[in-house]
């Protein structure tokens, strides 16, 4: 699979728009997405112009239309594998975990964003990780990406932590001067 690569601010709009899009499961309305991440309608609009283009959001038609996110735009968003796994922090119940090093994150099993799981990779042992447990990953080197979420499963032979994603968030670039 081609990778495809965002700036930052189509990460920040499409992480908006997956968010809001949890939420609501509904289309998600441009106005809407501007208010989340600080911007004009109007930036939002032709923002959305370029991840259609990339087949990352369909529009929807009508009174209720807007925004939906594809499948796509879940592993857009999944292309940080690192190669320094070490500087991916991880927080278990609000501490530093210290020795676990997140490997690789994977939204790509998120074809269903009411279920909206992500999948962490750790070198290290997930024993000390039990269900119910909040966990904060991030932020990742490449899209700042944080996700908070709740341990819904894990699978301890391949150390991988499967997380409820509660909150998902990718900073704005700062603004040019």
């Amino acid at each position: 699979m081609s990778s495809i690569e965002l700036t930052p601010s189509q990460k920040t709009i499409l992480t908006a728009l997956i968010n809001l899009y949890r939420d609501t499961e509904d289309a998600v309305k441009g106005e809407d997405i501007a208010a989340e991440v600080n911007r004009n309608p109007g930036t939002i609009r032709n923002q959305m112009q370029s991840l259609k283009a990339l087949q990352l959001v369909e529009g929807v038609p009508g009174p209720k239309g807007g925004y939906k996110p594809t499948a796509n735009a879940y592993e857009a968003l999944d292309v940080d594998q690192m190669d320094e796994p070490a500087s991916v922090p991880l927080f278990h119940d609000g501490e530093p975990v210290d020795g676990a090093n997140v490997e690789e994150i994977d939204l790509s099993s998120v074809h269903h964003p009411e279920l909206c799981r992500a999948e962490i990779h750790l070198q290290g042992s997930v024993r000390d990780f039990h269900e119910g447990d909040e966990v904060t990953v991030g932020p990742t080197p490449l899209s700042k990406l944080v996700i908070d979420g709740v341990v819904d499963g894990k699978d301890d032979t391949s150390n991988i932590l499967i997380l409820r994603i509660e909150d998902m968030v990718a900073p704005a670039e700062e603004p040019a001067h």
